[in-house]
């Protein structure tokens, strides 16, 4: 998995003119699930994205996750662009994305691995839909992270 992780004032993503969902302070994670993707590498995830210390303290300093925040959430959308290859040509190849059948289990559980380690329901997007997002990225604040490259 592969996952963009945006420190937020604000997010929403809609789609066909229509708002999906919306959150106030948070993350805004866009995840990309490629095949070879597992449980493990859900859990692993959803418990390093929701102890992320990304967020001001007190003395301004980067200590706080998204679950010491009173009002933090998060916003989770599905993105399978994640896993472009771009090495070849100028078109890139989703090949190591994962099938939509595959894909959409996992997205589904990730949904609910996050909302059971930040303790409250979290917001997502629509799984295959096409979405627009809009953000007031805090920081700005952006971390990438791959499971199989756990850096």
């Amino acid at each position: 998995m592969r996952a963009v992780i945006q420190r937020v004032r604000f997010a929403r993503v809609s789609s066909e003119g229509k708002l999906i969902a919306e959150i106030g302070p948070g993350l805004l994670i866009l995840l990309g699930i490629e095949e070879a993707d597992e449980q493990e590498d859900l859990q692993w995830l959803a418990r390093k994205a929701a102890a992320l210390r990304i967020f001001a303290d007190e003395k301004e300093r980067m200590n706080l996750c998204v679950k010491d925040l009173d009002e933090g959430n998060i916003l989770l959308v599905s993105q399978f662009t994640l896993h472009a290859s771009t090495k070849k040509g100028n078109r890139p190849s989703f090949i190591r994305a994962a099938a939509p059948d595959r894909a959409e289990p996992l997205y589904k559980r990730m949904i609910r691995a996050l909302s059971e380690e930040l303790g409250r329901e979290i917001k997502s997007g629509k799984f295959g839909a096409h979405m627009q997002i809009e953000l007031l990225n805090d920081g700005p604040v952006t971390i990438v992270i791959d499971t199989k490259n756990k850096e």
